[in-house]
């Protein structure tokens, strides 16, 4: 007589075919995430072809008592697909694309990949604005999970405020049809954007509509170093004012950043020295040239002596190169172990002020620990990661726990952009509020009475 998961596997493969169903080797591209950190062992990995067949493995894992983990690119950094024993459903091939250029609108599945995306929306002259460094794996499920921001935050917002509609297969198998084109809809709860950053936890997103933005006709970037970083604020405020709000990206790389990049990535050559605060700026506009506007500012800004150095691009292939240097920061960040991996918010005062803080109560707690830190300065995002002197968890733990501090006294938030995972279930049990703690469990057992979607992720368990 067959075992429970063994008639699970058939039927799955009735539903999907061989070719669908991976297991043991099969599933070896997705036992690890990109950090290489996090770990999967699934009992297999389903690659279902449309939402009906979601709905039907979803079905199945329910009656043979399955774990469902959703997996899109597998580029997150928080644990988030990580599992032992759970069945793995790959959006992979959701890839569906349709543009209304019309509307400025874009259907696209769960498994369609951002720099496709990016590609099809500019064929009509259009953008989907969210960007990163992972864009060329990252999937569209997999970013509305971990509601995204990346580089354009600043003048775009992060996902949830790109994202019109949803489509959801639930922890029952009923698909929740939120696939709405509209800008204004106030029908009651906002259900879409409960389901955005939940990280699969609360439903599978098998589908979006996309809000699309007019394409800019004009750039202009550049590389510059500053004094400091309130100096860089003050820069980032002139350049708002120069040109009406055109700032898309305003990124911020010191002196640990560019010197691991030198020696990284000597590829991508730098245009000047190290300096102590280095900012990439990247301009979008879609009626006038930017450039004239760029150096206008950074002149006075030299003169002021508040701009130490500069480099403007010249062409196309100098703004990319440009971005590479900015984008290369996720394969720089996790070359080394140990790690203590943070990603988080600060008023844009705040953020010179906690770096101080930061450094000061590190050196106290290790003081052979070093870090590195790059950050959307724009939207006052930080990616701080520290490497210690030693891999002993309670000594990770004190660390994790004094950047947290940091951030809580100075009224920023413990995670941002990249998602709770495994990773900050500690923190946010720690440092989110109790009762908001107890409405997400309360929605978390009403959509997912059987804990089935995710488990362990996103929730704080009751301590």
């Amino acid at each position: 007589m067959k075992d429970d998961r063994q008639t699970a596997l058939d039927a799955l493969r009735d539903v999907l075919g061989d070719r669908h169903v991976l297991t043991g080797q099969e599933t070896e591209r997705f036992a690890r995430d990109w950090t290489g950190k996090w770990h999967a062992a699934p009992v297999a990995v389903v690659r279902p072809a449309d939402t009906d067949e979601v709905v039907r493995v979803v079905r199945i894992a329910a009656r043979h008592d399955l774990a469902i983990v959703p997996v899109g690119g597998n580029t997150g950094l928080v644990g988030g697909t990580s599992n032992d024993g759970a069945l793995m459903v790959s959006l992979e091939r959701l890839t569906g694309i349709a543009v209304n250029p019309d509307t400025a609108t874009m259907e696209a599945g769960a498994g369609a990949i951002l720099s496709d995306v990016h590609d099809r929306a500019a064929a009509h002259d259009l953008i989907f604005p969210l960007t990163f460094g992972a864009r060329g794996s990252a999937r569209v499920g997999g970013f509305l999970s971990t509601n995204a921001g990346g580089s354009n935050v600043v003048r775009y917002g992060s996902t949830r405020g790109l994202v019109l509609g949803l489509e959801v297969v639930l922890a029952d198998g009923r698909v929740l049809d939120l696939m709405s084109h509209l800008r204004k809809d106030n029908t009651g709860y906002d259900l879409r954007d409960l389901f955005i950053g939940a990280e699969g936890t609360l439903g599978i997103v098998t589908a979006a509509v996309l809000r699309l933005l007019p394409k800019p006709s004009h750039h202009a970037a550049a590389l510059v170093a500053v004094r400091d970083l309130p100096t860089a604020l003050s820069l980032l405020r002139r350049l708002q004012t120069a040109t009406d709000g055109a700032v898309e990206a305003f990124e911020y790389m010191p002196r640990a950043y560019m010197a691991a990049l030198a020696a990284h990535r000597p590829d991508l050559r730098q245009p000047f020295g190290l300096h102590d605060h280095t900012v990439m700026i990247d301009l979008g506009g879609l009626s006038r040239p930017l450039s004239a506007a760029l150096e206008d500012v950074l002149t006075e800004a030299v003169e002021a002596e508040h701009v130490l150095d500069a480099m403007i691009a010249q062409n196309e292939a100098q703004r990319a190169h440009i971005w590479a240097m900015r984008e290369a920061a996720a394969e720089i960040t996790f070359t080394r172990l140990p790690i203590v991996d943070t990603d988080v918010a600060l008023p844009l005062d705040a953020v010179a002020d906690f770096v101080q803080e930061m450094e000061d109560r590190l050196a106290r707690l290790d003081a052979g620990a070093e870090h590195l830190i790059v950050a959307h300065l724009g939207d006052g995002n930080i990616h701080l990661t520290i490497y210690p002197t030693r891999d002993a968890s309670d000594h990770l733990d004190a660390i994790r726990e004094m950047v947290e501090d940091v951030t809580v006294e100075m009224n920023g938030s413990i995670s941002a952009e990249h998602g709770i995972g495994l990773s900050k279930l500690a923190t946010l049990s720690r440092r989110k509020d109790p009762v908001a703690l107890d409405v997400m469990r309360a929605i978390k057992t009403a959509l997912d009475p059987e804990n089935r979607m995710n488990p362990g992720k996103v929730v704080p368990p009751r301590t």
